[in-house]
């Protein structure tokens, strides 16, 4: 049987390790502050589009190095904050065969990894996805929820197909892709704007903010694909009008950052915005709305005392 060790069970993780389970894999998790609520009565997962269920994990953790046995698959869902030192989280499980898949926000965030775990095969995965935690152990699964998985540096493996074949047996789409470092910037082309609008206009949804913003949306997407294109990884011409398009048929939508500044946790606003901003400035691209709005997310921050 296959073992998958979920490390950051929150909304993505859970849901997306769920799946796992369902499909036949054995699925352990390191979640913390759910930690007491899940070990007593698992999972509760509640999908507009796939129903509701229970997850009820192989192992329920709090530390990474308690897991028992060594993982095929480990799969990190945590946030990409500067505090966390991804490396140092998830060294203990990683055996000689554990292939390392992260699920995570951002762009430019594949080198740390790539020099910590040379000899283990290194899986980055994107999810199109709306997901929210709604209360301890419980998931709330909106709408979407495509994954993508590639290979670091570039390519497609056998494990990364088998971990496919697995997601889309459960019902959820999945695609290996040869190049995953330019899905990454494509994915930041909706996250860019959308997150930290959410939290620097006061906590708007996704739709009022399109409503009324429509063309400085559209602004910091076009300035992303500039990045991305510099960088070596051109976008489709039309993929600002899909995500705006793509914004406007989906529920009204409450992103991850402004979830996590509502509940006064860390935000994303370096591998989203800083990393991205970093890159221009290496390349000489200009972005100047990326800039503005950067600025006035780490004064935002400054608020949290992060």
């Amino acid at each position: 049987m296959i073992k998958v060790l979920v490390i950051g069970a929150g909304a993505v993780g859970a849901f997306y390790g769920s799946l796992l389970a369902q499909a036949g894999a054995e699925v352990s998790v390191v979640c913390r502050s759910d930690y007491d609520q899940v070990k007593q009565h698992d999972f509760i997962i509640n999908s507009q589009a796939l129903g509701r269920w229970n997850f009820t994990p192989a192992q329920v953790l709090k530390n990474v190095a308690d897991f028992k046995g060594t993982p095929d698959y480990i799969l990190l869902c945590t946030k990409v904050i500067p505090a966390l030192d991804r490396v140092a989280l998830i060294r203990p499980a990683v055996g000689r065969n554990t292939a390392i898949v992260f699920i995570q926000n951002g762009v430019e965030i594949e080198q740390e990894m790539l020099n910590a775990f040379p000899h283990n095969e290194l899986i980055s995965g994107l999810a199109f996805i709306c997901c929210n935690r709604t209360g301890p152990g419980e998931i709330l699964h909106l709408a979407y929820g495509r994954l993508a998985l590639g290979n670091l540096p570039n390519g497609i493996s056998r494990k990364t197909v088998q971990l496919c074949e697995l997601f889309n047996q459960s019902g959820i789409d999945c695609g290996a892709v040869d190049n995953i470092v330019t899905g990454r910037w494509q994915k930041c082309v909706w996250n860019a704007p959308f997150n930290p609008l959410s939290v620097l206009s006061g906590g708007l949804l996704t739709l009022d903010i399109l409503q009324t913003q429509e063309f400085f949306v559209r602004s910091i997407m076009q300035e992303i694909c500039d990045i991305a294109a510099a960088s070596g990884h051109p976008l489709p011409a039309d993929i600002v009008n899909i995500n705006i398009e793509n914004t406007y048929a989906m529920p009204p939508y409450k992103t991850s950052m402004l979830l996590d500044y509502e509940s006064g946790q860390p935000m994303e606003t370096e591998a989203i915005l800083g990393n991205a901003l970093r890159a221009a400035q290496r390349l000489g691209v200009a972005a100047p709305h990326l800039e503005s709005v950067y600025a006035l997310m780490k004064l935002r921050e400054l608020r949290l005392g992060s």
